[in-house]
């Protein structure tokens, strides 16, 4: 410090100074002034100015108000004038008050109070305050505010101290009088000037600017700046840059605890100053500076042009970092006038860039900028030219003809728009151009022959023409007229045709000439005509016929020759034959093309001497039936055409009358004094005449027999003799054939037998165990043919007495038996409801008469199916109906058809064959398994040992709890219920509400079962003795969109009070399946199956459901899997006494039933609890199996049985001729 002047403070800290004047009453005016003077000598010692120390005043009484801010006056003098001026205010003494006053408004930045700057408040006054000053003080000096205390004449001490800032010695003053004030300016303002270094040491030491600067990363657009914190609580830092060339600063601030930050988005190539400062809580700290340069922008690297064609190039570069896009600039480079450049700017993703509409053939220089926001990189640049336009290639000729040719030639680039062609005779001077469109072929038109033409062809672009390819080719000479040919040849004319060589011919001439001299002839045609009739000929003459083409230019083209003869006087062909008949034949041929006078008809026979016959017809004849021939005998004939001129050649022929006679004459039961004879029977025969005559002796016996007959038999002969016996076949109009003849010996005469004395009646046989409970329509079907003989048949006999015989009660309540034989045909002995007691029945068996014929087994089964089993006939509703079959030979028809419809209707057919019987065709005929009901003896005495087996497995299969039914390929005891109900397709049409729809194959009918189908049959029709114990439920259906929600029974069977004795409920709802019945003791149960295998019966497909119940447990399969198992109890049998109905609602009530919609295509009960592990769902196209199914129904299927019968035997080749076949000619 130097004491110059009073005073001065000359430390370099500034301070922000706020002197508080007590201005009450009680200093009084004159005082007043004195404090003027005090406070004039205190400013004096402060170096004051705005950016130097600043001093605010305030004035207090009662209420404390401001005399001046901090920031009012800039300069000492501003404040020394304020001072002088200074008013006096007066009032009462509230220091405490004032001091708060001060804080609140004299430290503010508002006010001019500057953070990081020492703060003084000087108090001066002359008396003990009014109020309470010691919390206003500790508030100033809890702001940082140094507090100095000057007391005069009547200040309270203790008061000052409790105000001032420690230490007390230099803080608080205390005068006894105003006038001795100034006493104290020195040392007042030593302690202030002293206090404000020290404050302002202190803050700089708090408010550390931060350290070491660091600048990196620096690029074209942006660089870090690093430094080292600042002591002290630092609670933000700021970051200021601007251009050191000038410009508008800018400023980031981060957190306290960082000391790193990007700066971005700057100029490139300039340098920024950079200042940092540490910011606190109440000022910020002194600047940390530095200055960095930015990069230069980078430009893209690795330019390169590729792609080229003559109107594109592709630009590509590698990415430069950081830019914002790229700018490409491109013009063709020039000489003279400079080019326009053109523009394209992509996004910074962009590295590659077409460039389009470019000229061919033109060098380009290609710029690429990277873009840094509105700045731009250097540039990289490069040049190309472009492909000149490409022409078309391999230009090649094809089709070249008298006047045109086609062009071919390849494509020139996918941008042609097209292509123009110009042709020119090469000798000549006028050239024709055509624009093609953007073909690669074309057809030149017009041309002329035998000349050279040179083409070229351009190819079009956008841009222009490309150069053109060019080749030549010559015209070919005019062609010929093609295939020249005659037909339609007569003794007159013919005419020529030919193919027209081309299409610009204008004119033909044809001219002709006979070869053996005379003058020529000629005639022009137009060109669309190619056939010319010639006439006006010679017969049987030679001529030569020259064909020319004219052409458009008057060229006429090379004649071509044909050579052609006319025909000599027409034969008429085509002779045929029709209408043979026994002792005529009629013949037809077809009349030549020229008129004749008539036709003479020559025939005669070709085995027999005599002359020939001959007759004549007009010219208007082309038939003739010729009469009064010779039985099966050939004729040779020929039909002649007369002219004026004379005759034509023979047309020849042979033709043969039928035969008139019986064919394979045989005896059988040659006796002593009978024998009978069979023949086969003539197709046209009216009546036979058989003759029998010893053949040593004139005695004979004559008869005329009707159409139908094939036999007689002939009595009153003498034995041990010889006979020859001739048959005729004769015609309605008389004529009879040749004799059919045989002979035959009778037997010599034997001594008589002697009869028994008495011939014991036949016994009724005793009914077998096993038959007992059989209940059956049982048929036998007895081969009576030749074959058999009547010792056999009486073996037959005997056999059915003893089989039918086994059974036990006969009749509607028991069994009912028929009996038909067969041979060519069928004979019903007896039907079914013929009989119904057992002795009565026996007794017509016993007296059935032998037949005889040939075997017609297929036949004999279609008269058993639609005459035996018929309601008519007596068959019964639910009750097996069984045929059995025996025969000893092969059929002589078919038996496959018929056989596999009985089987397929649920017919039990068993085979019996003996001697020579095919037994393949057994096994066709019987159902299946065959070991079960197939039966092969050898002879008709071993009948005994297959007896007893036959009659068990008849009298089981009759069975009526459960009868034998087809399933699958084989019979199994069940019960077919869609029969039973109706729905089958002979049947269901009769049914209300129920109608047909294809199946799970269109082979099988399925019926759908509408809302107001309530189908009900009576249980003693269907079960007439219960259900079996043990049994399983075959169903294959399928629910529909509007079936029901609410359970219904797809089968069950009601008492006589419509009460629920067993069935099979679906409940669509809760989608789950109930079985239910009335165990041993009578009680009702019910099991209830769920879960996801059976949910799928429920989702509208087909689907086969097999319900087994045993005597323990019910198991439900669906699609042949099994899915559940529960317990059951045994059931109790049903009464017959009721109905059984399908697709019952379970809530219907009373007569009210109502059905549900379903389809239904099976419904079986078997008897056993194995068939679902048997059957192999062949119904369902998913599981069908071919090598194990059946074939489908109406299928077409071969085997080797299903050969037919052999027919009979024709008359030799050579004999016959059948009606319009051509005969053979001569």
């Amino acid at each position: 410090f130097e004491d110059m002047e009073g005073f001065m403070c000359k430390t370099p800290a500034i301070a922000d100074i706020v002197i508080l004047v007590d201005g009450s009453w009680s200093i009084g005016r004159i005082n007043f002034r004195l404090v003027r003077t005090f406070l004039e000598n205190l400013v004096r010692a402060f170096s004051v100015d705005f950016d130097k120390t600043r001093i605010g005043l305030a004035q207090y009484s009662g209420d404390p108000r401001i005399e001046w801010h901090l920031n009012t006056h800039s300069s000492k003098e501003a404040v020394i004038e304020a001072v002088k001026n200074l008013p006096y205010k007066g009032g009462n003494t509230l220091t405490g008050l004032a001091l708060t006053f001060i804080l609140e408004n004299s430290f503010k930045p508002e006010s001019g109070s500057r953070p990081g700057v020492p703060k003084i408040g000087i108090l001066i006054t002359d008396g003990k305050s009014q109020d309470d000053v010691i919390p206003p003080a500790q508030s100033l000096k809890d702001a940082g505010i140094e507090l100095f205390a000057i007391g005069v004449k009547n200040a309270d001490e203790n008061e000052l101290k409790a105000i001032a800032s420690p230490p007390e010695e230099t803080h608080v003053y205390n005068v006894a009088d105003f006038s001795v004030m100034s006493d104290i300016v020195e040392g007042l303002t030593k302690g202030v000037c002293d206090r404000v270094d020290q404050l302002d040491k202190q803050i700089k030491d708090s408010l550390a600017p931060p350290r070491d600067l660091v600048i990196a990363d620096i690029t074209a657009r942006s660089f870090r700046v690093t430094w080292t914190h600042a002591t002290g609580q630092v609670e933000k830092y700021r970051v200021v840059y601007y251009p050191a060339s000038g410009g508008q600063p800018e400023e980031k601030v981060v957190q306290g605890t960082d000391n790193s930050v990007e700066l971005n988005y700057l100029n490139s190539l300039t340098e920024y100053q950079v200042a940092v400062f540490a910011i606190y809580r109440s000022s910020a700290s002194q600047a940390l500076r530095g200055s960095a340069t930015t990069l230069a922008l980078p430009s893209v690297n690795n330019l390169e042009l590729h792609d080229i064609t003559h109107s594109t190039m592709r630009v590509r570069w590698r990415a430069a970092i950081g830019a914002t896009g790229y700018m490409i600039l491109y013009a063709p480079l020039t000489e003279g006038e400079s080019a326009d450049e053109k523009e394209v700017k992509v996004a910074d993703s962009v590295n590659e860039v077409e460039l389009e509409g470019l000229s061919p053939d033109t060098e380009y220089t290609v710029t690429v900028y990277a873009m840094y926001g509105e700045e731009a990189s250097d540039p990289m640049t490069s040049q190309e030219t472009t492909l000149p336009l490409i022409p078309a290639r391999n230009l090649r000729f094809s089709e070249v003809d008298h006047s045109s040719a086609r062009l071919t030639w390849e494509s020139a680039s996918r941008l042609v728009r097209g292509y123009r062609v110009m042709y020119v005779k090469t000798n000549g001077v006028q050239t024709t151009e055509v624009d093609v469109g953007k073909v690669t072929t074309y057809l030149l038109k017009n041309l002329t022959s035998l000349t050279e033409y040179t083409v070229g062809v351009f190819a079009i672009y956008d841009e222009g023409e490309a150069e053109a390819v060019t080749e030549s080719f010559t015209t070919k000479v005019v062609p010929d007229p093609l295939d020249l040919k005659s037909s339609d040849i007569t003794a007159e004319s013919f005419r020529v045709s030919w193919q027209h060589p081309a299409t610009d011919v204008t004119l033909y001439r044809i001219t002709w000439t006979s070869t053996d001299g005379g003058d020529s002839k000629d005639a022009l045609v137009d060109s669309n005509v190619n056939t010319y009739k010639i006439t006006g000929l010679s017969p049987d003459s030679e001529y030569e016929v020259l064909l020319a083409a004219i052409y458009a230019n008057e060229i006429e083209s090379d004649e071509v020759i044909l050579v052609e003869n006319t025909v000599p006087l027409s034969a008429p062909k085509n002779l045929r034959v029709s209408e043979e008949w026994y002792n005529r034949f009629r013949i037809s041929w077809d009349v030549p093309p020229s008129p004749t006078m008539g036709y003479r008809v020559v025939y005669q026979p070709l085995s027999a001497p005599g002359p020939a016959l001959e007759t004549f017809v007009g010219e208007d004849v082309n038939t003739m039936l010729i009469v009064n021939l010779l039985s099966g005998t050939e004729y040779s004939v020929k039909v002649i055409a007369s002219y004026t001129t004379g005759s034509s050649e023979a047309l020849s022929g042979r033709a043969k009358t039928l035969y008139l006679g019986v064919t394979n004459l045989s005896t059988y039961q040659v006796r002593m004094t009978s024998v009978c004879a069979q023949w086969q029977t003539h197709r046209h025969a009216s009546a036979y005449r058989a003759v029998i005559q010893p053949l040593l002796g004139s005695q004979k016996q004559e008869i005329r027999l009707g159409a139908g007959s094939n036999l007689h038999c002939f009595s009153n002969l003498k034995p041990n003799t010889e006979y020859k016996i001739s048959v005729y076949a004769q015609l309605q109009d008389g004529t009879e054939g040749p004799a059919a003849t045989a002979t035959v010996k009778t037997l010599p005469t034997q001594a008589p037998t002697k009869p028994p004395a008495t011939t014991p009646l036949p016994t009724i046989p005793a009914a077998k165990e096993v038959c007992r409970a059989a209940k059956a329509d049982l048929v036998f079907l007895v081969d009576g043919s030749w074959s058999i003989g009547d010792d056999n048949f009486l073996k037959i006999i005997r056999f059915l007495y003893s089989t039918v015989g086994a059974l036990d009660r006969i009749g509607p309540d028991g069994t009912q038996v028929a009996i038909a034989q067969f041979s060519d045909d069928a004979r019903t002995e007896f039907k079914l409801n013929s009989y119904t007691n057992k002795e009565r029945l026996l007794d017509a068996v016993n007296k059935i008469s032998y037949k005889g014929g040939n075997t017609k087994t297929g036949r004999a089964i279609q008269h058993v199916k639609e005459n035996i089993f018929t309601a008519e006939g007596g068959v019964r509703r639910g009750i097996p109906n069984v045929l059995v079959v025996l025969t000893d030979g092969r059929s002589q028809d078919d038996v496959n058809k018929v056989s596999k419809e009985m089987q397929m209707e649920g017919y039990i057919v068993f085979a019996i064959g003996f001697a020579d019987a095919d037994y393949g065709e057994l096994v066709s005929i019987a159902s299946k398994p065959s070991d079960r009901h197939v039966f092969f003896v050898d002879d008709l005495d071993a009948f005994q040992k297959i007896e007893e087996k036959l009659v068990t497995f008849v009298c089981e299969a009759a069975t009526a709890t459960c009868p034998s039914v087809p399933m699958s390929g084989s019979t199994t005891p069940g019960f077919r219920m869609m029969e039973l109900f109706g729905l089958v397709e002979d049947r269901y049409n009769s049914i209300y509400g129920v109608s047909m729809v294809p199946g799970t194959f269109n082979a099988f009918p399925s019926f759908h079962l509408h809302s107001n189908a309530l189908l009900a049959q009576p249980t003693r029709f269907i079960h007439p003795e219960g259900l079996p114990s043990d049994y399983t439920i075959s169903l294959l259906f399928r629910l529909l969109h509007d079936t029901p929600e609410e359970p219904f029974a797809l089968w069950e069977i009601l008492n006589k009070n419509n009460e629920p004795l067993a069935g099979v409920i679906l409940d669509n709802g809760g989608k789950t399946l109930t079985f239910f019945n009335n165990d041993y003791k009578g009680d009702f149960q019910t099991v209830t199956f769920e879960g996801p295998e059976i949910k799928k019966l429920f989702f509208g497909s087909f689907h086969k459901l097999h319900v087994a119940i045993s005597k323990t447990s019910a198991k439900v399969f669906v699609d042949c899997k099994m899915v559940s198992e529960r317990s059951i109890n045994a059931a109790g049998n049903i009464t017959t006494e009721g109905l059984e109905v399908l697709g019952r609602m379970v809530r219907s009530r009373g007569n009210k039933d109502n059905s549900a919609t379903f389809q239904l295509q099976n419904f079986d009960i078997v008897c056993s609890t194995s068939w679902a592990s048997r059957d192999k769902c062949c119904e369902l196209p998913g599981l069908r199996k071919e090598a194990e199914c059946p074939a489908l129904p109406k299928a077409c299927t071969c085997t080797q049985d299903s050969k037919g019968p052999p027919g009979p035997p024709g008359v030799p080749v050579s004999h016959t001729h059948t009606h319009s076949n051509p005969i053979q000619l001569h």
